[in-house]
């Protein structure tokens, strides 16, 4: 059957593999990727056909990622991590390139194939992060700014390398090339920033007016493939026309209703890219040269995560983003596939050179969920075993601290608590280590506490042993545990609110001594059907009878009786009315 068959081959090898990674707990792509090995050319059983035409699919794939990226990332989400972004990503990928020109003269290569190597292993993964965040539940938060960020400018800085390490082999002529290049790069930005604020918006508006859905998404997706495809023909990347027109189309009104309409097709080109990107992998080369591959994973991974922690850290990032950066960007990206692939046919890397990175890549690839997981444990027991912070007492009331309420987290959460309890005239401080949160915090005048909750000195700076109630909103619960952990040893009679991303985490902040576990999806989730039912014209008592239900199946099995559940949730009735 040709393509056809290949695609039904890989869809269901995919959702045999998504199933296993589910049931494993982990990513999809790690599924996907294992997939796509079996299906290959190297499994010798049933495999696809034409490995090079669901490449050329997989691309489709990329770049609607990125166009899905592009309308989530709002151009103003870019302003707090600008500098590290397009500063600090020229200065990592030259550090990380003179990295890996080193480990290639040591392995006693050449010259231009050490600086092809240092090339390659300097991008990172847009897909694999992405699909690792989201599956974490950190995207929007500010170590996946800055992450996101880096990436886009690595993705760009593809375009230079595609023109300027050919020219290893031939150097004459190479930087009238370049600067062609940026001469082109310069007039299509132009024409699409332009075709952008005038001419998309009045395209958008005259397909909406037909309100017909389907013709909507064909217009979206045309709209992002298309401009895609025009950066290709100006010699440019395909993927970064589709960010470019995701941007702009971002700051439009029909930008939600695009992105979840676009998410679906998303997903299934991005399931044949990462399936083929297990086609490439020849198990046999792994197995045969295993001792080398796990000696480049190693040092190709500790080294870019050095870089990269150490790099943020320059450009004054704190707390747990180093950690998230280094560990998270640790990987080899795709475009190194295609850059390795224009590295071979110009003969400037041999072709046993291009598979042993291009295993080298899948590895670092499908250890990355593993290795990004390990963030918040490691912050944990890094915050455990650090010199204790500098303590700053802001707008603490002259009278001191006594039957107050503290917050540990300032965040978006803990500021909207804040706010309600000043207004209420309620006592109570603010616990936060981000700098940036501190500042504004200072401005609403809350008593705040610059410092870590996590440590003892810190909460008894808080006097939590003479706190009426502990609110954690940080969505860690590994975090939340060492603070729970912490206050409890000063006050153990003391009731904690902490926030939970899922039901394990629930049970085991509640098995930590915690009062009430408040799962936000979920009280989102009812409060929004409370409102539907309430638009509906139901009974106000039916409402609550319903949610109290509902309730009681996701909380009940934290208590150890119904009394104690009834008498934790006691207070909700009476605030609700």
């Amino acid at each position: 059957m040709g393509i056809a068959g290949d695609i039904a081959i890989i869809v269901t090898a995919a959702l045999l593999g998504g199933i296993v990674a589910q049931i494993l707990r982990q990513p999809l792509i790690i599924g996907y990727i294992l997939a796509g090995v079996f299906v290959g050319p190297y499994s010798g059983g049933l495999s696809v056909s034409d490995v090079h035409n669901i490449e050329k699919l997989a691309e489709i794939g990329v770049a609607l990622l990125l166009f899905a990226l592009g309308l989530e990332f709002s151009l103003r989400e870019l302003k707090p991590v600008r500098n590290i972004a397009l500063i600090g990503t020229p200065i990592q990928i030259v550090l990380t390139t003179a990295y890996g020109f080193g480990i290639g003269q040591l392995m006693g290569w050449g010259w231009v194939p050490s600086v092809w190597f240092g090339a390659l292993i300097s991008l990172s993964s847009t897909m694999v992060i992405l699909k690792t965040l989201e599956k974490q539940g950190m995207l929007g938060t500010l170590s996946s700014r800055v992450m996101i960020g880096v990436l886009i400018m690595q993705d760009l800085a593809v375009i230079p390398m595609l023109i300027i390490l050919p020219q290893l082999n031939a150097p004459d002529g190479g930087w009238r090339i370049l600067a062609w290049a940026v001469v082109k790069a310069a007039v299509f930005m132009v024409i699409v920033i332009i075709a952008g604020s005038r001419i998309i918006p009045r395209v958008m508006r005259f397909v909406t007016n037909w309100n017909s859905r389907e013709l909507f998404l064909v217009a979206t997706t045309a709209l992002g493939l298309g401009i895609g495809y025009g950066t290709y023909l100006f010699g440019l990347s395909f993927a970064f026309g589709a960010f470019v027109s995701g941007l702009l189309l971002s700051e439009s009104d029909y930008a939600y209703q695009a992105l979840s309409d676009i998410i679906p097709l998303r997903d299934i080109f991005s399931l044949l890219f990462f399936t083929s990107i297990g086609m490439l992998l020849n198990p046999w080369y792994l197995v045969d040269h295993l001792g080398l591959i796990l000696f480049l994973v190693v040092v190709v991974m500790l080294g870019k995560a050095l870089i990269l922690a150490v790099l943020s850290r320059i450009f004054r990032y704190r707390n747990v983003i180093p950690l998230a950066m280094g560990l998270g960007l640790s990987q080899v990206g795709e475009f190194s596939f295609v850059l390795g692939l224009v590295g071979l046919n110009t003969k400037s890397i041999s072709s046993e050179f291009y598979t042993m990175v291009l295993t080298m890549t899948i590895v670092t690839m499908l250890l990355t969920p593993f290795i990004s997981g390990l963030t918040a444990p490691l912050y944990a027991v890094w915050c455990r075993w650090r010199k204790p912070v500098r303590l700053e007492a802001i707008h603490f009331p002259k009278t001191g601290l006594h039957d107050h309420l503290v917050i540990a987290g300032g965040g978006r959460i803990g500021n909207s608590i804040a706010r309600v309890l000043q207004k209420l005239e309620i006592s109570f401080v603010v616990i936060e280590l981000n700098s940036r949160r501190v500042d504004d915090l200072r401005g609403h005048g809350f008593p705040l506490l610059y410092g870590d909750a996590s440590k003892e000195v810190i909460l008894k700076a808080a006097e939590i042993d003479k706190a009426r109630l502990l609110l954690i909103t940080t969505p860690l619960s590994v975090i939340a545990g060492e603070i729970v952990e912490q206050a409890k040893k000063i006050k153990p009679s003391l009731h904690i609110i902490a926030r939970a991303e899922g039901i394990d985490e629930m049970g085991a902040l509640h098995d930590q001594g915690v009062g009430h576990v408040v799962q936000p999806e979920f009280e989102a989730s009812l409060e929004m059907t409370y409102q539907a039912l309430r638009h509906l014209d139901m009974p106000i008592d039916q409402i609550r009878q319903f949610a109290d239900e509902v309730r009681r199946e996701l909380y009940l099995p934290l208590y150890d009786t119904e009394d104690e559940y009834e008498a934790a949730h006691h207070h909700r009735r009476f605030f609700t009315g």
